[in-house]
């Protein structure tokens, strides 16, 4: 007994620039309509990614990302030990009954004790923008002050929601009688474009200096020289425990007189110390600024906070480096490449999904890693790369489809001639599948012949006959594949046909059985259509079999058809051609009959076909025969073999009740022939 054969080996997936260039391909053969909408989306999706901060909707997203990027990515320290605000409070204006403007009797008094703690330098976030009583005592406390002090300074041009031209003038005026002492002004000005303190305000000339710059070009060594210019990010911090970022103290507590309490004098003294102070409001609904972390954190900060903040990043040196025009524009470029590039791939969508999840994550996540390396990336397009690799795909995927869809539905409509539209949608899909190989399979064969065809395409003109077998061959295709099969080949009139393969069906052998009654059906309306002037056309003749035939693909490299072949395939044809001595029109093998799953079947013995030694039980569908005479038939059929006579005689009786049965009639004609083996050998 020969060895099984080993299993096919599955075929390698196609190489990646096969596939690129059959997408490549399809672009090609695009419409020039089509191209056109794909180049201008192309061109969108560059612009897109370019410009994205300043489309309306589509920037307020890039700020909403950028805010999460600045909130995942914020350091997370412990309290900062360098700067320590000093703040009015709520509880402040409880405590002096004043709310606003601030009471500044009691900042001259804080200033005077805070002047001898040794701060570095004492920033006032407070703007003396209209005249107060103790004006007079604050002015001597800041004329006397040691320490380099910097007071708010704002101006109508850069803050004119903030201050109107009366308070300025009282602002400036106030600010001259200060001139010539450690007292120096200092902008206080934020940034608060879309809504958000996110960037270092913009350098507008004939302002003081930012509130931070000035106190650290005072005192530091040099730290805010690194930032000249920058109008970057600004780098906000998380606290890493319940402690907050920094350290506030009510400005009541330096209130008191200097030898008032020893022990607090030299506690605050050490809170101040080599220390930037500022001094401020932190008041729940004044002077509160939202931040890059106010969507994920919850809260506003006071705006003294942000100054602080400001400090701290010159203090570390964390000069965010900007991502510079022809950067935006390479990566812009990088993007819808390769966008292009993975739409020409022509994979199927599952296939596709990890190279589209990697290039999605790779884009989506390299904001988050430019900001953790300290990238200034407000302004960097998170969305737009996103955006635009999104719609660079849809344009070069819509031309490859558009494309691929005409030819497709070409290659569909070609196969759909011959195989049944999911099967000739697989072979689409897997056109690796046609290759020059074969394989075992179960089928359900069917063969059909028109009676008498041959003899009368002598009499017609060719044009007719032509004519006729199109007419004939199309009525009978639509079918076999009404009914899933696979049309093998055409021979002259003869069609063959099978089910089972490539995709067998569990309903393959029902399926198989309906489609030969119905071709026979078709045939017969097929003669009914035909100009009676023309020479009559006989009964399409059926056979059907199961069995194992060899089915696959077979030819040449230019030229190759997908066919059965194998002893099965004979059986078939001679069951079809038995038809003319057995009387009928459609018969099947009993393997066929008993894998159909239809009760409509009636036996007509055995017979031993042309060119083979063993018999053949064959049946005939009969769906109109009475259930009784059907059973009576049977049980004849099975005597035969015991009592040919006696069943001679059932099947003659059976035969005069259907006069017309051309069946009936002729298996009694051949059960009074029987010899030996008890079947009838067909000449």
């Amino acid at each position: 007994m020969p060895a099984p054969a080993p299993p096919p080996t599955p075929a390698a997936p196609p190489p990646l620039r096969r596939l690129v260039r059959k997408g490549w391909r399809n672009v090609r053969a695009a419409s020039a309509r089509q191209l056109a909408v794909s180049g201008m989306l192309l061109v969108s999706a560059l612009l897109l990614i370019l410009f994205s901060w300043n489309v309306p909707v589509i920037g307020d997203a890039e700020d909403s990302l950028y805010d999460l990027r600045a909130f995942v990515m914020a350091p997370q320290v412990e309290q900062d030990p360098r700067i320590q605000i000093v703040a009015y409070t709520d509880q402040t204006l409880r405590n002096v009954r004043k709310r606003s403007p601030l009471d500044r009797a009691l900042l001259a008094r804080s200033l005077r004790r805070l002047d001898g703690m040794g701060a570095k330098a004492i920033g006032i976030d407070i703007l003396f923008d209209q005249p107060q009583d103790e004006d007079e005592d604050l002015i001597a406390a800041l004329r006397a002050m040691k320490t380099p002090t910097f007071v708010a300074y704002a101006d109508l041009a850069t803050n004119k929601d903030d201050i109107n031209y009366e308070q300025q003038e009282y602002l400036r005026a106030f600010m001259k009688r200060v001139e010539g002492t450690n007292v120096h002004p200092a902008s206080i000005r934020l940034s608060n474009y879309q809504g958000a303190t996110r960037v270092w305000p913009s350098i507008e000339p004939g302002l003081p200096p930012l509130l931070g710059r000035a106190m650290i070009a005072a005192a530091g060594q040099g730290e805010e020289r690194a930032f000249a210019g920058y109008t970057g990010s600004i780098r906000y911090r998380r606290a890493a425990s319940d402690a907050p970022v920094f350290s506030s103290i009510p400005i009541d507590l330096f209130a008191a007189p200097a030898g008032a309490d020893a022990d607090m004098t030299t506690a605050l003294s050490a809170q101040v110390a080599g220390r930037y102070v500022l001094i401020g409001g932190q008041i729940i609904d004044t002077d509160q600024v939202t931040t890059a972390l106010t969507g994920y954190t919850g809260a506003t900060v006071p705006g003294i906070e942000v100054h602080a903040e400001t400090i701290a990043q010159m203090l570390d040196g964390a000069r965010k480096s900007p991502v510079l025009g022809w950067q935006r524009l390479v990566v812009a470029l990088l993007v819808v490449g390769a966008a292009a590039f993975t739409a020409l791939i022509d994979l199927k969508p599952w296939k596709m999904a990890p190279l589209l999840i990697v290039q999605l994550l790779a884009i989506g996540g390299l904001p988050f890693l430019l900001e953790s390396r300290d990238v200034d990336t407000y302004g960097t397009p998170a969305f737009g790369w996103l955006g635009g690799w999104l719609l660079a795909f849809i344009a070069v995927s819509g031309a490859v489809r558009a494309s691929g869809a005409v030819e497709r539905r070409f290659a569909q409509d070609a196969l759909g001639k011959y195989l049944p539209r999911d099967i000739a949608q697989e072979i689409i899909d897997n056109p690796e599948k046609l290759t020059l190989s074969g394989a075992k399979r179960e089928l359900y064969i069917l063969f059909s012949d028109l009676e008498g065809f041959t003899q009368l395409s002598h009499q017609l003109e060719p044009e007719v006959v032509a004519r006729l077998l199109n007419d004939y061959l199309d009525r009978l295709s639509s079918v076999v594949l009404e009914y899933g099969g696979v049309i093998d080949k055409y021979v002259g009139d003869a069609v063959v046909a099978f089910w089972g393969a490539p995709i067998a069906r569990p309903d393959d052998g029902r399926n198989a059985a309906l489609a030969g009654h119905a071709m026979w059906q078709a045939g017969e309306a097929f003669r009914q259509s035909i100009d009676p002037a023309l020479p009559p056309v006989g009964r399409t003749r059926v056979g059907q079999h199961f069995g194992e035939a060899v089915v696959g693909n077979f030819g040449g490299e230019r030229r190759i058809q997908y066919t059965a072949l194998g002893d099965a395939m004979n059986t078939a044809a001679r069951l079809e051609a038995a038809n003319k001595a057995l009387g009928t029109s459609v018969i099947a093998s009993r393997e066929f009959v008993e894998r159909s799953g239809l009760d409509w079947w009636r036996p007509l013995g055995s017979v031993v076909l042309r060119g083979r030694s063993r018999p053949v039980e064959v049946f005939e569908p009969a769906p109109d025969f009475p259930e009784a005479d059907r059973a009576a038939l049977n049980a004849a059929v099975v005597r035969i073999a015991t009592d040919t006579a006696g069943a001679l005689a059932q099947i003659e009786g059976l035969a005069q009740r259907h006069p017309d049965d051309r069946a009936l009639a002729k298996l009694a004609e051949r059960t009074g022939t029987l010899e030996g083996t008890k079947a009838y050998v067909l000449a």
